[in-house]
């Protein structure tokens, strides 16, 4: 959400920041205070003088942090509370309510903090108290990493690299971190175009429902919720299409990362974090959007007290929308839902329990792109709206979860979690893939696959996990220890088609295409893969500025196939070192791998050992501004080893199958350099570049149509002289030219896309401290470009499109 009050920062050096800069200060009483202006004046009277000092109100402010406490504070009151952000950052505030003065209020939330404060008139000043030296109190556990209305681009701890709740600079490992501010200033709808402005994320689509996501030449198939991995070796249940509605922020770990997750590619890792109910009062959001293609979507967010403490809190967050496309013939619509319940069963014991809901209803839909090569090896090119999807394919996807977590604070400041969750995902789809060069005069040659298909996967996880601060040789160090595990059961089958109608020409392609009859639905196989693992990470201070973090995990894989088994005990070890050459300064070097099973037998009939993954990263990262905005520069070698290759003519024994070998796999070595939070008060930045060098193991470079290097920046600005009702930004992302090369006819094709730069608008103006509205604009220019894929098909990216959104605010 929007915040609603401008909390000033005073002049107090280069450093101060705005805290935080979406506000407008006393407002809330201009209303109020002009009837009873026009009531004196109609009453021929005068209205009494009243000063926010000695005018009781009533007053009702939840534990939070203290920051959004005083944001609280002055959108109820007529004070103007001006701070430097770093004065309050960590900070936590007690509930106060009651009929109080606004300053004894504001008394009551500073008891203990350390902070003091000097007034003129209704303009308040925090300082650091000269007379209360406290210590900040950092919170642990609860709300730390929380970025739901900090206003900030900025994520202060994330702990989805090693299980240690630690700052990005404290991080031996590229991480980035996409905040709830980020995605509503730039009015994401989807989990794909979220990831779209990761640093070092190559994002790319194949069709109109689907974003594949690479990552230093892997594709990201490792996915956790709330920390819970969760097996995605496609994208066939829509994960890319979630709706971001649900979430507080989006972490992403980039190189390998099995400490965490277990098997997987060693590309990147993305953790997605749910909204949590916690909240003391009633608040919540209402939105309404309209867009380019019929878009239309609502959104609503409710939090609230379910008794009079506040122990027991609820809140529903959910989206439901409408929108057809610049492609001929596709519509959809998706609806998104999350519940959830938090109980504090004391003051350190918290029970969480919730259910997410994501379901997407799309019709006449793409199955793969269009042809981008003729039979003669000559370049297509075809209008954007051009689809290739029959009137009657559709792909519903339906995902549900249940979730619950228990979470105890100890008094040594340790923590014990418990996670127990249960995904259910099924789709049904009938499409059509045309497939082929079809001949550039006449627009035959081309083929059809039609595929009417279902297929259902579920997963049980549990996680028992406890952290916390350990004294040692006269430093503090932090540890982590926990054991995981989780059952997943996949089945797939289809219809099969008794008929298949000839395609034509694709010059005459309209999408009446003769759907076929089907026949029987037919099982064609299950799986049934469970993984338990120990994991364990400490972060060891050698000296003050020299830290140590190693870890390790000893996964168990097992996965059941028809009738085979495959068994697989993987030790995972991690291991970085980071050295603080001053306060804003950090230089880091870590090493870590990931595995991944495969299925292929070699001569003797065993499977192979999995594949592994080993990454090697270091870098320079440093905090800028009070540690308002945190760079990274990183340099990286990812190698795979044992992939399968042909093992010559040798069979499997007993069977006709080619038998395999483990051999070197791709290599792939580059740097990346991102930034992220607030450049001086009010202008927020997230900005990254990003070279990877994809080699095969004969030196060549791996998958050509994707690119090379990225580039993206995006930037709000609150305007000055506007009371914080105007804010605006935008953005550019780039990325280098991509090509796709086959031999067509005894002659080499080949057809490329030149680098391509789209641009952003976004401007947010707030009508009333509640009323807002935001205009967002992406291919700003129009730019004309397609996505190519290793078959040789492309997909057109989409126009330049329009989307206003109303917000109103509890």
């Amino acid at each position: 959400m929007k915040n609603d009050v401008l909390c000033k920062t005073a002049p107090q050096g280069r450093n101060d920041s705005l805290a935080p800069p979406r506000q407008a200060c006393g407002n809330t009483l201009v209303a109020g205070k002009l009837l009873a202006v026009a009531l004196a004046i109609a009453l021929g009277t005068t209205p009494p003088a009243a000063s926010a000092q000695d005018t009781a109100v009533q007053i009702t402010l939840a534990a939070q942090p203290l920051g959004q406490a005083l944001l609280q504070l002055g959108r109820e009151t007529s004070l103007q509370i001006f701070y430097a952000q770093d004065l309050v950052r960590g900070l936590q505030a007690p509930p106060v309510s009651g009929t109080l003065t606004p300053e004894a209020a504001l008394k009551a939330l500073l008891q203990g903090s350390g902070i003091g404060y000097t007034r003129n008139g209704n303009n308040v000043t925090l300082t650091r108290s000269s007379t209360s030296l406290l210590a900040p109190v950092t919170v642990q556990g609860r709300y730390e990493a929380t970025t739901e209305g900090t206003g900030s681009y900025l994520a202060r701890q994330t702990a989805a690299a090693t299980g240690l709740q630690l700052s990005p600079r404290e991080t031996p490992q590229s991480v980035s971190v996409v905040t709830r501010q980020q995605m509503e200033d730039l009015n994401v709808t989807t989990l794909g175009e979220t990831l779209k402005t990761v640093t070092g994320l190559v994002t790319t689509s194949s069709d109109i429902d689907r974003t594949d996501i690479h990552s230093r030449g892997f594709y990201v198939d490792t996915y956790q919720y709330d920390g819970v991995p969760i097996s995605t070796q496609n994208d066939f249940f829509g994960t890319s299409t979630f709706d971001p509605i649900l979430y507080d922020r989006v972490e992403v770990v980039r190189g390998a990362t099995g400490l965490m997750t277990g098997a997987g590619n060693p590309g990147a890792s993305v953790n997605v974090v749910r909204k949590r109910a916690t909240s003391k009062t009633f608040t919540g959001a209402i939105g309404l959007g309209a867009g380019s293609w019929d878009h239309h979507r609502a959104t609503v967010d409710l939090s609230t007290p379910l008794n009079e403490s506040g122990s027991l809190r609820g809140r529903v967050t959910g989206m439901a929308e409408e929108r057809d496309s610049y492609l001929d013939r596709y519509a959809s619509r998706n609806r998104a839902f999350l519940a959830t319940v938090e109980a504090d069963l004391s003051a350190d014991t918290t029970l969480r329990v919730g259910v997410e809901h994501q379901a997407k209803r799309p019709d006449a839909l793409t199955w793969g792109g269009l042809p981008m090569l003729f039979s003669d090896g000559s370049s297509a090119s075809w209008p954007r709206r051009f689809s290739i999807a029959a009137d009657w394919t559709r792909w519903d996807t339906t995902n549900d979860t249940v979730y619950a977590s228990l979470e105890h604070r100890f008094e040594n400041d340790w923590a014990i979690t418990a996670n127990l969750s249960r995904l259910d995902s099924e789709y049904d789809s009938r499409l059509i893939y045309l497939y082929g060069t079809p001949d550039r005069l006449t627009g035959n040659g081309l083929s059809a696959l039609q595929n009417r298909s279902h297929q259902e996967f579920d997963q049980n996880s549990g996680s028992l996990q406890a952290s916390g601060p350990f004294q040692l040789f006269g430093h503090r160090h932090e540890a982590v220890l926990g054991v995981v595990g989780n059952h997943s059961n996949y089945r797939y089958g289809n219809h099969a088609p008794l008929s298949t109608a000839p395609v034509g020409s694709i010059y005459d392609w309209d999408g009446s295409y003769p759907e076929p009859a089907w026949g029987d639905f037919n099982w064609l196989g299950k799986q049934k893969t469970r993984q338990t693992a120990l994991f364990g990470a400490m972060r060891l201070s050698l000296t003050d500025s020299l830290k140590l973090v190693i870890g390790g995990r000893q996964n168990r894989w097992k996965r059941e196939s028809g009738t085979d088994t495959m068994k697989h005990d993987v030790f995972t070890p991690y291991a970085g070192i980071l050295y603080d050459i001053d306060a804003v300064y950090s230089v880091y070097a870590s090493y870590t791998d990931i595995f991944q099973p495969q299925s292929y037998r070699d001569a003797g009939g065993d499977f192979l050992d999995p594949v592994k993954g080993k990454s090697y990263e270091a870098g320079v990262k440093a905090d800028y501004f009070d540690g308002g905005l945190t760079t990274a520069l990183s340099v990286f070698r990812i190698e795979q080893d044992n992939v399968a290759e042909r093992d010559g003519e040798n069979t499997v024994p007993g069977t006709a199958e080619f038998a395999y070998r483990g051999a070197k796999g791709i290599t792939s070595e580059g740097f990346e350099l991102q930034a992220s939070g607030e450049i001086t008060p009010g202008l927020q930045v997230s900005a990254g570049f990003s070279r990877a060098l994809v080699r095969d193991v004969d030196g060549s470079r791996y998958n050509p149509y994707r690119p090379q290097n990225l580039a993206h920046l995006f930037t709000t600005y609150l305007v000055p002289g506007t009371s914080g009702k105007l804010t605006v930004g935008g953005g550019v992302q780039w990325r280098s030219g991509v090509y796709y090369a086959r031999t067509l006819n005894g002659a080499q094709a080949r057809v490329e896309q030149g680098s391509v730069l789209l641009a952003s608008l976004m401007a947010h103006y707030r009508f009333t401290p509640n009323l807002s509205t935001q205009l967002n604009v992406s291919n700003l220019f129009d730019k004309h470009y397609v996505d190519l894929s290793g078959d040789g098909q492309g997909f057109y990216g989409a126009p330049r499109r329009v989307m206003m959104t109303a917000r109103y605010t509890f």
